[in-house]
């Protein structure tokens, strides 16, 4: 697949379009029906088509690190994003309904997911439950349209809010699973690796990365917000910090042992309160998004040429179908308002809670490094699967985002009426 020059000329002039289109296109689309990223899994679609960029279309498992390493990038830099978008104080009843998300809607989510997995498609214990913990999380990159809005604009309504916060959490908490399926995949398993999972996995590289990232944040708050003003990093005006920040997290806490993806998100929440009302704020999410933007502009434009192209979707068939859509319509819906019972949030909010659970570029990356790090049966299949899941995922969430939002502000702007 050798690159000529014209080919190459050609593609970054395609490059600047698309780039041009992810700034310009937001601000067309945002009374309309539709979403940025099924308009760049359409773009890479019809692109791949062109005979030069066809032998490019190839399936995840021909370049497997590339595409974990890809997916790893825009996750810890969508987390960075959210993390410092928050402006609510973190605290058991400030953040109830995250709390609610992560330890009854996930783990209820999980269950359904690997049951189906098991009955529907006949998968092993491990693979189900890799598929499980691949497709449990609320996905930081493609939820942007129902996350709150950037740093002190006051739109942090209940549903937004919550969305956000648990898809800032829920990557770092299902890491875990990934790791209890890699080690069950293993014909040794036995109940002395589980309760090595269970100190290790799940109690100790969470309490890590938690840890950490609190440190690291308040650590570079400090740098950036309360030395001196001529030394301090705010001083700078530099957006770019929030990258240097998400990469030093994420770096330091992996390689203590811990989780990185939870890193990130606590570092940008401890950065977020090192001077709540500093205008720099805006400075570092605006970086930070609009890196997350052009790398999920990238990734779906690969995904829809592999999804045309790549052969991704060869292995699916009518009981994947059926998969897909119990894992979007049952399971997380279903995990979701059963979570929520007894919130006492009006049940509107609670439906857009659990129908927008998102599944993305969390859901690829987790996948691609199980299977980097492990032995599976039929690795097309699952990623038919979680390629399915997440084609899907971008087409449902993406038409239906819009209106259900406008909707949502259109009841509470009443009730706010009503209530004065």
């Amino acid at each position: 697949m050798e690159l000529s020059h014209h080919l190459y000329v050609l593609l970054l002039a395609g490059g600047g379009v698309l780039v041009l289109l992810t700034a310009w296109l937001p601000m067309l689309l945002r009374r309309a029906p539709l979403s940025l990223p099924i308009l760049c899994v359409g773009a890479g679609a019809a692109l791949f088509a062109l005979p030069p960029l066809r032998p490019f279309a190839v399936h995840p498992l021909q370049f497997p690190v590339l595409v974990e390493r890809l997916s790893e990038l825009v996750v810890i830099v969508s987390l960075m994003g959210a993390g410092l978008k928050i402006d609510r104080m973190i605290g058991l009843r400030s953040w109830m309904l995250t709390w609610r998300l992560l330890g009854i809607a996930m783990p209820v989510t999980m269950v359904i997911v690997a049951g189906l997995a098991l009955g529907l498609l006949g998968l092993s214990l491990a693979a189900a439950l890799l598929i499980a913990a691949v497709l449990a999380p609320t996905d930081p990159v493609l939820a942007s349209d129902v996350q709150v809005g950037g740093p002190g604009e006051g739109k942090e309504d209940e549903a937004r809010f919550a969305l956000t916060s648990e898809a800032g959490l829920n990557d770092g908490f299902a890491f875990p699973f990934v790791h209890l399926a890699i080690a069950l995949s293993a014909a040794s398993f036995g109940s002395g690796d589980l309760l090595a999972w269970f100190g290790h996995d799940l109690l100790w590289k969470t309490l890590l990365g938690a840890v950490g990232g609190y440190a690291i944040g308040r650590g570079l708050g400090y740098l950036t917000f309360h030395l001196p003003m001529r030394a301090s990093l705010s001083r700078t005006g530099d957006g770019f910090v929030a990258l240097a920040v998400t990469l030093l997290a994420y770096g330091v806490v992996e390689i203590l042992g811990g989780f990185g993806f939870l890193a990130v998100f606590v570092s940008a929440l401890a950065l977020r309160n090192a001077s709540r009302e500093n205008d720099y704020h805006d400075r570092l999410h605006d970086f930070a998004e609009e890196a997350e933007r052009l790398l999920m502009m990238l990734l779906l434009v690969l995904f829809g040429g592999i999804v045309a192209f790549g052969g991704l979707l060869a292995p699916f068939d009518a009981s994947m179908l059926v998969f897909v859509a119990g894992v979007l319509l049952v399971a997380r819906p279903a995990a979701g308002l059963l979570s929520l019972v007894g919130s006492k949030l009006p049940w509107r909010e609670q439906l857009v809670i659990s129908f927008f659970g998102i599944r993305g570029m969390g859901s690829i990356y987790y996948l691609a490094f199980a299977l980097n790090h492990a032995s599976f049966a039929e690795p097309q299949r699952l990623w038919a699967m979680v390629g399915g899941v997440v084609l899907a995922s971008i087409l449902l969430h993406g038409i239906t985002v819009t209106p259900a939002l406008r909707l949502l502000d259109r009841w509470q702007r009443r009730r706010g009426e009503i209530s004065s």
